[in-house]
């Protein structure tokens, strides 16, 4: 199944017009002193996709890649062909990866995409971008370098995030933002204490959507929200989740480093079933659904509600393992009134559980779209919209069904290189985000979906994800970094120890 993401993305440039030759007019345009020099940490399929949408950016210009692995072709896609033809699509090369046999990524394939697309936009041979196994000797050797975007497993996002700051690099990072609670104030203090930009990659945080719900919500259409239920089963349709520890080892592919991709977390053997993709199952180097996917939601939550760090956090599941979070679980967060609402609490379920269906739906409706949604739950009435806050509904106790926006003034608009608009995308969705960065590398206001917005965010997720583990309920100090109530279990999870990272 392709997300709505993904399938702008095969459609922008069509849709908007867009070809090499337009980015070649624009790039022509912006000198080279001007553009923002990019290394990207991480090319596995996701950081090659972000890569990709990069690279369509006239204002910038990557210059080098860092993956641990060398070069395979056992990723994900996101529908049959997915990244092979997205591949394909920028480069204008309709033979790109004939011969690969499956989803192709590392950072041998990275660099071969960055010096094909810039021999094809400037007519010359391009050898110029440089390919590195770990990202310290990268920081250490690119000394022209602005900024990363670091698209990792999650157990890596701090580390490497926290020393490109301190190198005095800008730095854009794939969702969650961190992988541990501490982490999340800890990404936040250094990057205002070195003053570099940030951004997490929650695209919604700039859909018309998300300020639509705010609108309805501040409005008084539905009254005071009392609660909220979100809910999604994508996660479980790309890996699985409740599994047993592997025993055996298996022998490490070559051109993997596995002892780097470990990197902070504990040392174990290889096994297939950590990667690729599935290492978000585990522990020791994802959050689980609700990691994945919660920071989509709750940005546009909190931006409808004002949402704090969580004060109380409980959870249940299905079956617990000693390394892997569950098939499916609840979490319900509780949060203090504020000057602009009451108290609230938030119920998330994942895996296959749906929230009790609104009696004001018609018999044969769906509650959400493609198993998820999101139930705003007011004194007057209830707002039901998309996952990411698209196609919002309010429904009355009458019975009766209001649009307050048409359902096409959530889809964005088509992406103008030289002028990315809200809303719009190097791949015709997504460019005001990547800008709104961009921008703020240059000196302008903060992206919306930077480390200071995202921490507290992030850590009710992560306090969630310790919920699960621990099966007690959590009442959190957020202010003296502590819980009032909760166990040594707990707490040691706000800050586990890193390993000492190789070489």
């Amino acid at each position: 199944m392709i997300n709505r993401r993904e399938l702008l993305y095969s459609m922008g440039a069509t849709a908007a017009g867009i070809g090499l030759q337009s980015l070649r007019a624009s790039a022509e345009r912006i000198a080279p002193s001007d553009k923002l020099t990019i290394a990207c940490i991480g090319t596995g399929s996701q950081g090659l996709r972000v890569l990709l949408d990069l690279l369509r950016l006239p204002q910038v210009r990557i210059v080098a890649v860092c993956d641990v692995n060398r070069l395979s072709s056992d990723y994900l896609d996101w529908g049959p062909n997915e990244l092979r033809n997205k591949v394909r699509t920028v480069l204008e090369d309709p033979n790109w990866g004939a011969n690969n046999p499956g989803p192709t990524a590392g950072r041998e394939a990275a660099r071969a995409i960055v010096n094909a697309f810039y021999s094809r936009q400037s007519g010359k041979p391009s050898t110029g971008c440089t390919a590195y196994e770990d990202f310290r000797e990268l920081l250490m050797k690119e000394k022209d370098l602005d900024a990363v975007v670091v698209s990792t497993p999650d157990h890596w996002h701090a580390v490497i995030a926290i020393a490109a700051m301190r190198a005095g690099k800008h730095v854009y990072s794939q969702k969650p933002m961190a992988h541990s609670v501490w982490e999340c104030g800890e990404m936040a203090r250094v990057a205002a204490e070195t003053r570099r930009a940030t951004q997490v990659s929650i695209f919604n945080s700039n859909l018309p959507a998300s300020k639509q719900v705010h609108e309805v919500i501040s409005s008084g259409a539905i009254g005071p929200v009392r609660s909220i239920d979100i809910w999604t089963k994508r996660a479980s349709k790309f890996w699985l989740q409740g599994l047993s520890t592997p025993t055996k080892a298996e022998a490490i592919p070559a051109g993997l480093n596995w002892d780097m991709w470990l990197g902070p977390a504990p040392a174990r053997p290889f096994n297939r079933a950590y990667m690729p993709f599935v290492w978000r199952a585990w522990y020791d180097f994802g959050c689980g659904a609700f990691g994945d996917m919660g920071e989509y939601g709750f940005d546009t939550l909190t931006r409808a509600v004002d949402l704090p760090p969580a004060n109380r956090i409980e959870a249940s599941t299905t079956d617990r393992f000693p390394d892997c979070y569950p098939v499916a679980s609840a979490v319900h967060m509780d949060f203090e009134a504020t000057a602009g609402r009451p108290a609230l609490r938030i119920n998330w379920f994942d895996g296959g559980i749906e929230p009790a269906r609104p009696p004001e739906l018609a018999a044969k409706e769906e509650i959400g779209e493609g198993g998820e949604g999101v139930i705003y739950h007011g004194d007057h009435g209830k707002l039901l919209t998309a996952y990411m806050g698209q196609n919002s509904r309010v429904l009355l106790p009458s019975g009766k069904v209001e649009t307050p926006y048409p359902k096409e003034s959530a889809v964005e608009q088509p992406f103008s290189p030289e002028a990315p608009q809200l809303g719009g995308s190097a791949s015709g969705a997504n460019a005001a985000h990547y800008m709104e960065w961009v921008n703020a590398c240059k000196g302008g206001p903060p992206a919306r979906a930077n480390y200071a917005f995202q921490a507290p965010i992030v850590e009710t997720l992560l306090l969630g994800c310790i919920a699960v583990r621990t099966h007690e309920p959590l009442s959190w100090d957020a202010t003296h970094f502590t819980f009032t109530e909760g166990s040594a279990q707990a707490t040691a999870l706000l800050k586990p120890e890193y390993r000492a990272l190789p070489g």
